[in-house]
């Protein structure tokens, strides 16, 4: 089959060079891309979020499967574009995808469907929301309801933050529009874990769990970030994922096919591992970054026959992913100054060095071609990835081959699974 991914990041670097891999696939096609991507896949100049321009892309180039890896395209409705036009698409609608563009919806839904969740505040005054602080013991979670590019959530460890972090995103509006409603939630205490489900409208398929690492710095400190590394398979038994299986994904694909919006693309539930049991932090309508770059290169079986199933609603007659036994480790090198501001241009060496180190990947997040030189172009740059027989092992792979590469202002963070 002919497959379009649309989305330019690392997480989408990953998705090509795994369908690349995939038996059934003719063509792997991405738009845009990066220059990562370009070695796998061809790529075509198209916003993912100009719904009637990838329509046509998909259309003229005969494509049999659009995979959208960004939240942003599926917001703006190109799940519904293709869908009109018959082309099958392995992404929700941009009603399904609310699961994501709104943490408030998430909530409902998750109240609805009895999925375990933290208490929360929700709405969009901001002295109400100072008020609703007394409600809740420190430290404080605020969350920006919409979109934030993994940003909008603040740990407080006091009243004083928490208010600070308040005025930021509902008068000072740092998140723009994504802000101006806010969450305050209960702190929940245990290991954040992410986990997946391929998701057909009625069935689902849980995929190995993995475990990102959200803050700049080590030991987890600083500001969040989209993702600064991960590792999987993280620890969790077959019955843990059954449980959750049958606890979470399937309840919350009966709620939302009951409003009318019947989920197919990938679930990614974002959870914290309480001493009660596991809760939902948050979901994703996407798959996570930088979780993907650690997850498919353990994936043994074809990607696009399991996508393509859920796209056609036949995931119950399609073998479950098969998975490589070995361990990965992915570590992020990030521009100097993310998440908040950095600068691009920045040339990069070490590519080919660290491409050559046995047992590791190298994905292209944030890059782009400055003549014949590959420099940086975003806020996370690379993903280094290391496969092993052990955690251990894998991350001595990855952060070997990390070694290797450098740019003005690089950054990464040295602790990635190092418990694990």
């Amino acid at each position: 089959m002919r497959v379009l991914v649309l989305g330019g990041g690392g997480r989408e670097h990953a998705l090509c060079w795994a369908l690349a891999r995939a038996p059934s696939v003719d063509a792997v096609l991405c738009a845009p891309g990066n220059v990562g991507i370009a070695e796998v896949a061809e790529l075509h100049d198209v916003d993912p979020t100009d719904t009637a321009m990838v329509r046509e892309l998909a259309v003229r180039e005969g494509i049999d499967l659009v995979i959208v890896g960004p939240e942003a395209p599926l917001v703006a409705g190109v799940t519904d574009s293709l869908q009109a036009a018959d082309i099958p698409v392995f992404g929700p609608t941009s009603e399904a995808a609310r699961i994501e563009s709104s943490k408030v919806f998430a909530k409902d839904v998750m109240a609805a469907a009895g999925v375990p969740t933290a208490r929360h505040w929700a709405g969009n005054d901001a002295q109400s929301a100072r008020a609703a602080l007394r409600d809740f013991d420190q430290p404080y979670v605020v969350k920006a309801d919409g979109l934030a590019a993994g940003k909008g959530v603040r740990i407080c460890v006091d009243e004083a933050e928490a208010g600070e972090a308040l005025t930021e995103l509902m008068i000072d509006q740092l998140m723009g529009a994504a802000g101006s409603t806010v969450l305050i939630e209960e702190f929940l205490e245990g290991p954040e874990v992410s986990v997946f489900g391929l998701c057909d409208g009625s069935d689902v398929v849980v995929l190995a769990p993995a475990q990102d690492f959200k803050r700049v710095g080590a030991g987890d400190t600083g500001p969040n970030t989209g993702g600064m590394g991960a590792y999987c398979p993280y620890p969790l038994d077959q019955a843990a994922l059954d449980g959750l299986r049958d606890g979470v994904f399937r309840p919350v694909l009966a709620e939302l096919a009951v409003r009318g919006a019947s989920y197919v693309g990938v679930l990614y539930a974002g959870l914290v591992l309480a001493a009660d049991g596991p809760k939902v932090l948050e979901f994703n309508a996407r798959f996570g970054d930088p979780e993907t770059q650690a997850l498919l290169p353990r994936l043994s079986s074809d990607l696009a026959e399991v996508l393509a199933a859920c796209a056609a609603g036949r995931l119950a007659s399609t073998p479950a992913p098969r998975w490589d036994e070995r361990s990965a480790v992915t570590v992020v090198l990030a521009s100097g100054g993310y998440p908040a501001e950095y600068r691009t241009g920045k040339p990069i060496s070490g590519l080919d060095e660290a491409a050559a180190v046995d047992g590791a990947l190298v994905f292209h997040a944030g890059t782009r071609l400055d003549g014949d030189q590959v420099v940086t172009a975003g806020g996370r740059v690379l993903a280094v990835t290391g496969l092993a027989d052990t955690v251990g092992q894998a991350r001595e792979i990855a952060y070997a081959a990390a070694d290797r590469i450098d740019f003005d202002g690089m950054q990464r963070r040295d602790d990635i699974a190092a418990a694990g």
